[in-house]
């Protein structure tokens, strides 16, 4: 029987011409499928969505991003958590497994770097492909992203449009706006460039909105990475910036994996920081 908040219904039915389009997708393997949720679902995500003030956000601030995120269920309303459960389902990940070409999908319900996200205006998240393994159950390799929007308006005018490059770093291939009960789903690999680099402009007090979902494979020596930050053509000195924050994300990766260093405690001094030069 399939769940009562996700349209899988017609999600399956959509499934042979829509994962055939999934392998053939530029720059790599990506759908967006809108009317994921019941209408009824939606508007009450929508409505348990916390605040932008909400206690339990913690901010990811640093050169190649400004975002917050919440990867505490327990903190979320009943919609939104059960919305949550039903994705890290088996009938989900069949779904995801029938249309991605790709078996054993393991969902990840500690959110390792996923759950929900809010951007807020002038926030950004530059160009980057994922990192690529679990940061607990490290024989788990990243396979498969879900993003779904959670935004009741979105005017294109906000910006915050995913931009899609190719591996090369020579081009947006494709541009994804975060229209609300919207789900982008792509293969996660190591050159499948992401991210909307560019400050919203969104009202104060409004906020880019989703919830994110990450599906793994048990591998025997999967390739470990961390988040792989790219400068786009035209980003002229912003590039020596990004590498930098680049190489210093990568050196707490390797911490955080050795000596199980808190996200929340780094989250909080980044947060200090942030307020310090918004002083300064």
């Amino acid at each position: 029987m399939s769940g009562t908040l996700v349209d899988l219904h017609r999600l399956r039915a959509e499934l042979p011409e829509r994962s055939a389009a999934y392998a053939e997708a530029d720059p790599f393997p990506h759908t967006v499928v809108d009317g994921v949720l019941t209408p009824e679902a939606f508007a009450a995500a929508v409505a348990q969505f916390p605040p932008v003030g909400d206690p339990f956000w913690r901010g990811y601030l640093h050169v190649n991003e400004t975002k917050y995120s919440n990867t505490s269920p327990d903190t979320w309303g009943a919609t939104l958590s059960a919305v949550a459960k039903e994705l890290c389902g088996p009938e989900f990940v069949a779904y995801l497994e029938q249309l991605t070409g790709i078996d054993g999908l393991i969902p990840d319900w500690s959110m390792d770097g996923g759950g929900l996200h809010q951007t807020l205006r002038g926030g950004h998240l530059n160009i980057h492909a994922d990192f690529s393994t679990h940061h607990v159950h490290e024989t788990w390799a990243r396979r498969v992203n879900i993003l779904l929007y959670l935004n009741e308006e979105w005017p294109a005018e906000w910006g915050g449009q995913l931009e899609l490059w190719d591996r090369d770093m020579t081009a947006c291939a494709a541009k994804v706006t975060p229209a609300g009960n919207r789900m982008l789903v792509f293969t996660t690999s190591l050159d499948s460039f992401h991210g909307h680099p560019d400050p919203l402009t969104c009202p104060e007090g409004q906020a880019r909105r989703s919830l994110a979902l990450y599906y793994f494979t048990q591998e025997a020596e999967p390739v470990r990475r961390s988040t792989n930050y790219r400068a786009r053509p035209g980003d002229g000195a912003k590039r020596v910036a990004i590498w930098a924050d680049r190489n210093a994300l990568d050196l707490y990766d390797r911490l955080k994996r050795r000596f199980g260093i808190s996200d929340t405690a780094v989250q909080s001094l980044l947060a200090r920081a942030s307020r310090l030069r918004r002083r300064g």
